[in-house]
């Protein structure tokens, strides 16, 4: 969908996600605004249409009670006028550059300009080595605002900071500001690779509005002044001058059609002599011409043409819970969970858990429990298939005891069997079950803590998320943002109970 629709839906999830207790968005809420997009875009939408519809009268409706949520919204949109005053603001501060070389005369040997060839050179050579080196991975931007909107305060303040927003401003005070946190930073992440493209344009546009601004200074001042070309060096002589002129000046040279003066001509400016700059400032504009406004200009229609496509085209993780029972529901179907545990048999308490914590995060998709993998069992390993996982409404789940000793030959092994089995484009989140350890060593915080860190290296090291849960004593509200958080690939998302 594009920019707009997919920020209008991030809201959306975030104020049902983030008011976990319903306080600000009720049950009816949402079933009102699930069956007025359905009615809205009809029998045979795409998914992506419903999400959309429905997320504009998610908008519509909580704007009276909560203006800050639909503020946050337009805060977010790009705003086209903040690029041309970035490229505007270049342009001035290349025409106000101080003269090219001090006083009246140009040192040929040390005229600002070259540090500007200089770091557009370094830049380019940066762009194809990143190409090179690095393709398919974040670029550095992209990477920047990937890692900025991941930022998260420890988790300790940050439960701090929750509780005093529940003292002071009360349950529903601490809703609304969970909502308008989470708002921005899932709307960061997933813009991430658009925003990359958009500040890579508006810096090729700013550079190369620097470099314009640094020529028509130049001329400018040549129009009120003259200026004098001259050089000196302790240790080059003319021709070693004129050589390296020659390597420097050969794009404006090439561009404008005017020869290098030959070695003679440089000798005969040699300080205290100098003559008239018209030709080494024609050479001079030419050459950051060449360097810089040309190719910057090309970089920065490239970054356009990925800006704009990017902007149509932002891809929602429909694998998340979240999307997945919204879109199951539109399309008349309950969803499936197909729950596949390791060398661990559900007690009926448990299992009474698991279906509960299952059914509040997929909206009561339909569970089925599969005959546990013993441990080290091969052939099962080997069976494990899900040819039919394409369909947006089934999920596997594996399932873990928090009290068995996580093993990479065992644990890894099947876990990397289920990743093979689901596809790399359905990720894979573990349930880890805490209720036997709890249950065999009461009041062991540090090993429960130990315990939980050595499953969340080992499930993590082979591409699956761990969710902790307590299936004997389940904490359904914070379950449900732990398994929308690890669908959205945030680290460190809320914990269940601390010990």
């Amino acid at each position: 969908m594009d920019e707009s629709a997919a920020l209008e839906v991030i809201a959306a999830r975030a104020v049902e996600t983030g008011d976990r207790d319903r306080l600000l968005w009720t049950d009816a809420d949402r079933d009102w605004a699930s069956r007025a997009a359905a009615e809205v875009v009809g029998e045979g939408a795409t998914a992506e249409a419903f999400l959309t519809r429905r997320a504009r009268l998610v908008l519509e409706r909580i704007g009276p009670r909560q203006p800050a949520v639909p503020r946050t919204v337009r805060a977010l949109r790009w705003r086209p006028w903040v690029g041309a005053v970035v490229v505007a603001a270049a342009f001035v501060l290349g025409l106000v550059v101080d003269r090219i070389g001090g006083g009246s005369s140009i040192n040929l040997l040390a005229p600002p300009v070259f540090l500007l060839l200089v770091w557009n050179v370094v830049v380019y050579l940066t762009l194809v080595v990143r190409l090179v080196a690095f393709r398919g991975r974040p670029g550095p931007l992209r990477a920047l605002l990937i890692e900025l909107a991941a930022l998260r305060t420890p988790a300790g303040a940050r439960a701090g900071a929750r509780a005093r927003a529940r003292a002071r401003d009360g349950d529903a005070g601490a809703a609304r500001r969970t909502i308008l946190e989470t708002l921005p930073s899932d709307w960061a992440r997933l813009s991430a690779p658009l925003y990359g493209a958009r500040a890579a344009r508006v810096l090729h546009l700013a550079a190369a509005a620097t470099a314009l601004g640094v020529i028509a200074g130049l001329y400018l001042r040549g129009l009120a002044f003259e200026y004098r070309a001259t050089w000196e060096s302790t240790f080059l002589d003319a021709e070693q001058v004129r050589g390296l002129l020659a390597v420097t000046l050969a794009p404006g040279s090439w561009l404008t059609g005017i020869p290098i003066p030959d070695v003679a001509e440089v000798a005969a400016i040699r300080a205290p002599d100098s003559e008239n700059a018209a030709t080494w400032m024609h050479l001079l504009a030419g050459s950051v011409a060449s360097v810089v406004v040309i190719p910057r200009l090309v970089l920065a229609l490239v970054s356009g043409l990925v800006e704009r496509r990017r902007a149509a085209r932002i891809a929602l993780p429909l694998t998340d819970p979240y999307y997945r029972r919204l879109v199951a529901r539109y399309l008349g179907r309950s969803g499936r969970i197909r729950v596949v545990p390791y060398s661990y048999t559900l007690s009926p308490a448990a299992r009474g858990g698991l279906d509960a914590i299952l059914a509040r995060a997929y909206d009561g998709a339909s569970v089925t429990v599969e005959a546990p993998v013993a441990w080290g069992d091969d052939e099962a390993l080997a069976n494990l298939s899900f040819a039919r996982l394409a369909a947006a409404e089934e999920v596997v789940v594996p399932l873990f005891a928090l009290a068995a000793t996580p093993e990479r030959q065992a644990h890894g092994e099947f876990l990397d069997a289920l990743a093979t089995g689901v596809g790399s484009g359905h990720p894979l989140t573990a349930l880890v079950d805490e209720s036997g350890f709890r249950a065999r060593w009461t009041g062991e915080d540090e090993r429960l803590v130990a315990r939980r860190d050595a499953w969340r290296d080992l499930v993590t090291a082979h591409g699956a998320t761990p969710v902790f849960v307590d299936l004997a004593e389940p904490d359904l509200a914070t379950a449900e943002a732990e398994l929308a958080a690890s669908a959205r690939g945030v680290d460190d998302p809320p914990r269940g109970r601390v010990p």
